[in-house]
């Protein structure tokens, strides 16, 4: 049986070279290519693939935003395709299934193919997905400027520029977009450290407002305040985070 491959990179020339070289390895069969993240999500859905080559940087959603997107139970082997540093590529070699450093290099594209065989053969799939995990968290994470949710059975990527403020909602978030609501799975404290602190404030144990949004601050009686939105949008702000929001907004002027 021939290993179903995917192959997704927002370079074309990328893509062609990788399925070049998979062309010369029979055991390997090119199922699909993807150029962006938000595409290879849905893709690895309805493909089923048992080994991804992902690119590491690329619109609407990188490797990492993709990988935590996957139904971990039935996420394929992954081959991580980059240019990041060398911090990053010792995560890989101690965490991965394996990496390519752009440019690819033939010789080292084989070894990888023969990592791959060598660990689908033995069916220890599961400690691959540790070994994902395990990557994902010891990465540093930087600010993100796009979150990817699921709604209405396929998956959107959100510019958090857009985004006017979050609240939490049981185990879920509340990001509210205009007139729209979406829902993402998770928890307020741990989104709050992948948002930029210049633009997102926490005014509440369950509120983050986008600053930029923002259009008057009102403070109340007994040190609490209300946060006006340019959508109209009222939010109470707690005594505590009141006066933190007042020394930051006096710091801005």
């Amino acid at each position: 049986m021939k290993i179903r491959t995917l192959i997704v990179d927002d370079e074309t020339l990328a893509r062609r070279l990788i399925h070049r070289l998979l062309a010369s390895h029979r055991d390997f069969e090119v199922v699909g290519e993807c150029a962006d993240g938000r595409d290879a999500v849905a893709t690895i859905e309805r493909l089923a693939p048992e080994l991804v080559f992902l690119d590491v940087q690329m619109p609407e959603g990188g490797g990492f935003e993709v990988l935590r997107l996957l139904d971990a139970a039935r996420a394929p082997a992954i081959v991580f395709v980059t240019a990041y540093d060398q911090y990053a590529l010792r995560a890989f070699q101690a965490h991965a299934l394996d990496y390519l450093l752009k440019p690819v290099d033939e010789e080292r594209f084989t070894l990888t193919l023969t990592r791959v065989k060598t660990y689908l053969n033995g069916r220890q799939h599961g400690a691959l997905r540790e070994r994902l995990a395990d990557l994902i968290s010891e990465l540093p994470a930087p600010a993100i400027s796009r979150l990817a949710v699921k709604t209405g059975g396929r998956v959107i990527f959100l510019k958090m520029e857009d985004v006017s403020w979050i609240e939490a909602s049981g185990n879920y978030l509340e990001l509210h977009v205009g007139k729209e609501c979406h829902l993402l799975r998770g928890r307020l404290s741990e989104l709050e450290k992948r948002l930029k602190p210049e633009q997102f404030f926490r005014i509440h144990r369950s509120t983050i407002v986008n600053l930029d949004q923002v259009t008057e601050f009102r403070p109340l009686f007994k040190g609490e305040g209300v946060v006006v939105l340019k959508d109209g949008s009222r939010l109470s702000a707690s005594r505590s985070c009141s006066q933190k929001l007042q020394e930051f907004l006096d710091a801005r002027l």
